[in-house]
């Protein structure tokens, strides 16, 4: 029995053998086919090869050069007034609002195109609502009168600048700005008349971290219009409310965010000297 065993595997290792060379015979006379990887490759002299150069034909241009200051200046301001105005379920509203916001910018170019540089920001919020009523149903409904609210607030940043040209162009580009914020909002919130007065005096400290890249178009060598808007930030929010003079209390809060925020677009002119 072991004999048998012995001249079985013999004959398998023997067939395996000329199943493999019949292979590398047929590879062999195949025209047209090859078992090894081309290679793209130039022939030379002496019998080396050479690799043939890739290029992606992309230019860099220097859209904003090292050395330049930048001094910029965004400002936005609103106005609301309603009269017996309706919206949704609130009903009968009376009053008005308004809000204002200046940032001024500096920035100096380290590098081409990269520049370092900071912000400074003060914004005004006032609504003063003399009435409105909050209407669910034919037999549910609330009534606020005499709502008063005013903020104003501070804040330093600063910032990172990158800038892109689009294609050839001296005119147009994008650029990318990065910004690490710190600020701090004070606000006074007072409800209702006579003995059922309230009021709320709020003190808000913050810090983020955003990135709002941009748009820039060149009306000149010297002034540009630039459009921002915010898409990715962390931010930090500290809260002390005294309600009366009586009540206190703190509020923590943490965020972050990945979105296209329409209501962060920011317009601005800016001045390259």
């Amino acid at each position: 029995m072991k004999i048998k065993l012995k001249k079985i595997r013999i004959y398998a290792f023997t067939l395996l053998a000329v199943l493999a060379s019949a292979q590398e015979l047929c590879a062999a006379d195949m025209p047209g086919e090859s078992t090894e990887t081309p290679v793209v490759a130039d022939a030379v002299e002496g019998g080396g090869v050479q690799l043939e150069e890739f290029s992606r034909k992309i230019e860099q241009r220097t859209f904003v050069p090292k050395g330049q200051w930048v001094a910029g200046l965004s400002v936005s301001f609103s106005q609301s007034n309603q009269n017996n105005y309706s919206f949704l379920i609130v009903e009968g509203i009376d009053g008005d609002t308004y809000s204002f916001k200046a940032t001024p910018m500096l920035c100096y170019m380290v590098k081409d195109d990269m520049g370092l540089g900071g912000k400074l920001e003060y914004s005004r919020n006032r609504i003063r609502l003399d009435n409105a009523d909050i209407v669910l149903d034919s037999e549910t409904d609330y009534s606020n009168e005499n709502l008063y609210s005013i903020s104003q607030g501070f804040s330093g940043m600063g910032i990172f600048r990158n800038y892109i040209n689009l294609g050839r162009s001296k005119r147009f580009g994008i650029y990318n700005e990065v910004q690490l914020k710190l600020g701090y909002t004070e606000s006074k919130l007072s409800n209702g008349t006579g003995k059922d007065f309230t009021g709320t005096f709020s003190r808000s400290y913050s810090a983020g971290l955003a990135v709002a890249p941009g748009l820039v178009v060149f009306l000149n060598n010297y002034s540009a219009l630039e459009v921002n808007v915010g898409i990715l930030g962390f931010n930090y929010n500290y809260t002390k409310q005294i309600t009366d003079q009586v009540k206190i209390a703190h509020l923590h809060t943490k965020s972050a965010n990945l979105r296209l925020n329409l209501l962060s677009i920011s317009f601005g002119v800016a001045f390259y000297l």
